[in-house]
């Protein structure tokens, strides 16, 4: 079952605006946006996320290609749930979309998402705007741990 965006704004560890909450979930918005500037490597037992480099400015013109966008709301994934994230109709009507990896019961943190620009004349992003749209769905009976993964926490100041 999916958690309305009432009860999923909770998730949010930070202020959030109003506007963000939808129906069925919660609005993230963009703080960065890096450009790859290495391979990855992930194999059987080794991992390498490659470095990136942010895009200054406010405003970002973004021709066809990927892009790691960093999520400007830390959130905190309940025990009892689960995080998917999706793309804002509004992105994929331009052309683009965002995708996530799934943010297991206990994740916080400011996550980070893949950007892909499809659109063959770019598109225009602003900091803040709202990108993608967190859905919280409630885990069945049975679930044991929390997650304890390299990226816990990850962009919190602690």
């Amino acid at each position: 079952m999916a958690l309305p965006g009432e009860l999923a704004v909770l998730a949010m560890m930070e202020k959030y605006d109003v506007e963000q909450i939808q129906p069925a979930g919660v609005d993230l918005r963009v703080e960065s946006i890096e450009l790859f500037i290495e391979k990855g490597i992930l194999g059987v037992r080794d991992r390498y996320v490659p470095r990136t480099v942010p895009i200054s400015g406010d405003k970002w013109f973004l021709q066809p290609g990927f892009y790691k966008i960093v999520f400007k709301d830390p959130v905190y994934i309940p025990e009892t749930t689960v995080g998917l994230c999706f793309p804002r109709s509004s992105l994929l009507r331009m052309g683009a979309m965002v995708q996530c990896a799934v943010w297991d019961p206990g994740y916080r943190g400011k996550g980070e998402a893949l950007l892909v620009v499809g659109n063959p004349r770019g598109i225009l992003l602003e900091r803040g705007a709202r990108i993608a749209q967190l859905v919280l769905i409630r885990v069945g009976y049975g679930y044991s741990e929390r997650y304890k993964g390299v990226y816990q926490g990850e962009r919190l100041a602690e």
